[in-house]
């Protein structure tokens, strides 16, 4: 076997691991997959960071006027970066009109989501704190039916809910209908094994009291919503998935809105594994399942990446220069006797991946039940599986090498 042979081998190696874990912890738990704890409404703080968000802020604070829970156990803290649009003029009037909605200015724009964060947490009045996104709208039960594991179990530090794409119009977004679906089914499975590394900006859940003994957001990361989760699993609290709980969010509509929101998550990915490199391997979950899964899912495609530019480049070349020969030595430049139609190994495995991986996504769509027509047809289901993906890895290039010339902003 040589090299190119064992880096395939390697490749179908981690992807069927993966999937077979992905089974083994599913079928014990499938008729509990959308199970939460009954939780009763205690007071909650939500801190919503504002930055120009003029077109959605207005709808983002009706949507949480109208959740189902008792009003006078709700604030709304909007937290403004110093928007050059009408946010604030916005966000007056809703805090005119009514008494738990406030508005808080930062004195200057910090040009990211953590420090409005951690102004509006500080000001906060009550013991749990929901972080929320400008452009993102929980169901009217989500609040309700993510409280209760906070109120469980007092290990658990903070609660994230299926964070799903809003009206997908485009093509871009049809794409990343598939994606968000597949992540939260996923999400939900390391649920069960302890190992929610993430609780996403759209909505999420908090213990105030844990959020300020560990300190805060980190102002540095550019998904200070994973650093946040890592920082708490390294002071032994736990996070923790209502899969029930839904949350609807705004989607790039364009590839290159897409390009640049991923290449910042990749770029706070990897400031995240820098941070906490020294736990690598400890004996505890973060140590030895969380950072070396989301490792090798943000790094493996760029291995791959890199072997199929070095096959491609290998075989141009070889192609070349035995055209080159058989040119100058007067003879036929392809023989029908060299050519090879017989299947490999490594192109069963291939096809068994690809075909494992259509229906690992149908079937998380199903449980899921977002069989969504207009977004899944068999176009935009192989589009995803093949060349949404295969992006995947020249977005985390382009993201290691803004991060190494410190070219990037939140």
């Amino acid at each position: 076997m040589n090299f190119v042979d064992f880096i395939f081998f390697f490749y179908t190696f981690i992807g069927l691991y993966m999937l077979v874990l992905m089974i083994i912890v599913y079928f014990p738990h499938r008729k509990e997959m959308f199970f939460y704890h009954e939780g009763k409404p205690e007071p909650v703080s939500i801190v919503m960071p504002c930055y120009n968000e003029g077109e959605n802020i207005g709808k983002a604070i009706d949507n949480l006027l109208n959740l189902n829970y008792p009003k006078d156990m709700l604030e709304i803290i909007i937290v403004d970066d110093c928007s050059k649009d009408n946010s604030v003029e916005i966000v007056k009037t809703y805090a005119e009109k009514y008494e738990n909605v406030r508005l808080i200015v930062n004195k200057k724009n910090s040009g990211g989501a953590a420090e409005p964060t951690n102004i509006g947490i500080k000001a906060a009045k009550f013991d749990y704190i929901a972080v929320a996104d400008a452009d993102s709208y929980p169901e009217k039960d989500a609040l309700l039916k993510m409280i209760g594991f906070l109120q469980k179990d007092k290990e658990i530090g903070g609660v994230t809910g299926a964070v799903l794409a809003k009206e997908a119009h485009s093509f871009a977004q049809k794409l990343q209908y598939l994606e968000y679906v597949v992540i939260c089914f996923a999400r939900k499975l390391l649920d069960y094994v302890d190992a929610v590394y993430v609780t996403p900006g759209p909505f999420a859940l908090y213990r105030k009291k844990v959020l300020l003994e560990i300190g805060l957001f980190d102002k540095k990361n550019l998904t200070q919503d994973i650093e946040i989760v890592w920082r708490m699993m390294s002071h032994g609290y736990k996070a923790r998935m209502s899969l029930d709980a839904k949350i609807y969010t705004v989607t790039p509509k364009t590839f290159k809105r897409w390009w640049k929101q991923r290449v910042r998550w990749n770029i706070g990915g990897t400031q995240t594994i820098l941070k906490y490199k020294k736990w690598a391997l400890r004996k505890n979950m973060l140590g030895m399942f969380v950072i070396p899964f989301f490792s090798m899912s943000l790094f493996i495609g760029v291995i791959g990446i890199i072997l199929f530019t070095y096959l491609i480049t290998r075989s141009l070349l070889l192609t070349y220069f035995s055209t080159h020969y058989s040119i100058v030595a007067n003879e036929a430049v392809t023989r029908l006797i060299s050519l090879s139609f017989n299947p490999t190994i490594l192109n069963f495995f291939g096809i068994s991946l690809f075909l494992l991986g259509c229906f690992y996504t149908l079937f998380a769509l199903m449980t899921m039940k977002e069989l969504n027509l207009k977004n899944i047809n068999l176009f935009n289901l192989i589009f995803f599986l093949t060349l949404y993906l295969m992006i995947y890895p020249l977005v985390m290039i382009s993201s290691l090498y803004k991060l190494a010339i410190k070219k990037y902003s939140w």
